[in-house]
């Protein structure tokens, strides 16, 4: 019988920002803060759930949520119904993550990729291009920048709202479609309803990025999430479940209120 010895894979880097008016970021590389915090991220946990579901000794959870605590990545408060439980949670910003790179050039940072299908165009922009090398230099060298694209969009969202509003909603979808087509970004297709059904195509922030399986406009659903909250003033839920960069021949979002109630506009 051969004995298969299994490939462990590395976890991403983690980086997280520092507390307000601190300088720099921390950056987690312990496998076992790694899994306490993926952990964290789908819901708070009380000490004893942490020590359960990482199969470590309370010891060590121990010393790794103090050191956590400590760089202000997470924090905890006491259970409601039993002041000796404690419920951790994270408490910074999230800011991306560092993972190994591909090994092989990505076709979507090379030269001959750009020249053909962003610079021999006629509609060519050099913030596209910028945009594009950015991104697929990110992807080659394994950095996730994720969360700050999403926050960078829910700003420029923001900015956009008083130049797009209209008191009719399909008056203000309209105005964003246009907006997008005009200045090259995609075409938008919006359908109201309990939840809001947002199709992108062509769209210019994953239409030329290598597939890898997983969705990537995180810039495009942050400006919808700022967009729709601030016209329905309520926070709203954006979920990508279609890309390009997963195979699909457009982008599909899909907004809807986070406590579940239909939209009423």
């Amino acid at each position: 019988m051969v004995n298969e010895e299994k490939t462990i894979q590395p976890k991403a880097i983690q980086i997280f920002a520092k507390a307000p008016g601190e300088l720099g970021v921390n950056v987690v590389k312990s496998p076992v803060k790694l899994t306490i915090l993926s952990m964290l991220k789908d819901t708070d946990m009380e000490f004893d759930e942490i020590v359960k579901n990482t199969g470590k000794s309370k010891s060590t959870i121990s010393v790794h949520l103090k050191s956590l605590r400590e760089d202000g990545i997470v924090s905890y408060r006491f259970d409601a119904n039993d002041h000796r439980k404690k419920i951790f949670f994270i408490n910074s910003k999230f800011l991306g993550e560092v993972e190994s790179g591909d090994e092989k050039e990505l076709e979507e940072r090379q030269s001959e990729f750009l020249v053909k299908n962003i610079l021999d165009v006629d509609n060519f922009k050099f913030s596209f291009l910028l945009f594009h090398t950015l991104r697929s230099n990110l992807i080659q060298e394994g950095i996730n920048i994720n969360p700050v694209l999403n926050q960078s969009g829910k700003n420029i969202g923001a900015a956009m709202y008083e130049k797009l509003y209209e008191d009719d909603i399909n008056k203000f979808c309209d105005n964003i479609c246009e907006f997008w087509d005009e200045n090259g970004l995609g075409k938008l297709e919006i359908k109201l309803g309990d939840i809001i059904d947002i199709t992108a195509y062509e769209c210019f922030e994953c239409s030329l990025l290598p597939k890898k399986g997983k969705p990537t406009c995180y810039l495009d659903a942050g400006i919808f999430e700022a967009l729709f909250a601030n016209y329905l003033k309520k926070d709203v839920l954006v979920t990508e479940v279609k890309c390009f960069s997963m195979g699909d021949d457009c982008c599909n979002f899909l907004i809807e209120s986070p406590d579940g109630e239909a939209f009423s506009y």
